[in-house]
């Protein structure tokens, strides 16, 4: 069985743009990397759960922002390293002053016994539709596509 992850992908509409949400993934792995390294908040849940709750859990992990309580189902997305990810959208606010993520530990440097903390994502941004389709690891990717496609139709369906 593939781990699952469930997340959340936020948008805003500013006049006649849309602004996607994304998180720069914390700790000294992702430290210097850009450019197909952000993510839509998400995380890990158990088979047994929920991934509409495991996404609004992982969405105020990852921010520091209380989940929005409803949001429309985007797929399930296969990873290329095997992982599937089960996609919520909606549609809100976040002040990025706001921003503040959990913390993780893992022996830091690496063989030295040494367990240090860092943040799950160290930063958040709003972006474009092209910048967050740049940012976003390579196989979310098709998130950021199905949502577009999902808001050029309307009424939406599927609210959860």
């Amino acid at each position: 069985m593939p781990k699952r992850s469930a997340g959340l992908l936020l948008f805003r509409r500013k006049g006649p743009d849309l602004e996607l949400l994304l998180v720069h993934p914390g700790g000294p792995f992702w430290a210097k990397k850009d450019d197909g390294a952000w993510s839509i908040p998400k995380g890990l849940y158990e088979e047994t759960e929920d991934p509409f709750a495991a996404a609004r859990r992982e969405f105020e992990e990852e921010t520091g922002c209380p989940p929005p309580i409803e949001a429309f189902a985007l797929g399930d997305f296969k990873q290329p390293g095997g992982k599937v990810i089960t996609a919520f959208a909606t549609e809100g606010g976040f002040d990025l002053a706001h921003f503040h993520s959990n913390l993780f530990a893992m022996e830091w440097p690496p063989k030295s016994g040494k367990q240090a903390e860092f943040p799950e994502a160290d930063r958040a941004g709003w972006f474009t539709p092209a910048d967050a389709i740049r940012k976003v690891t390579k196989g979310q990717v098709p998130i950021v596509q199905t949502l577009l496609r999902q808001l050029e139709r309307s009424p939406r369906e599927g609210t959860v």
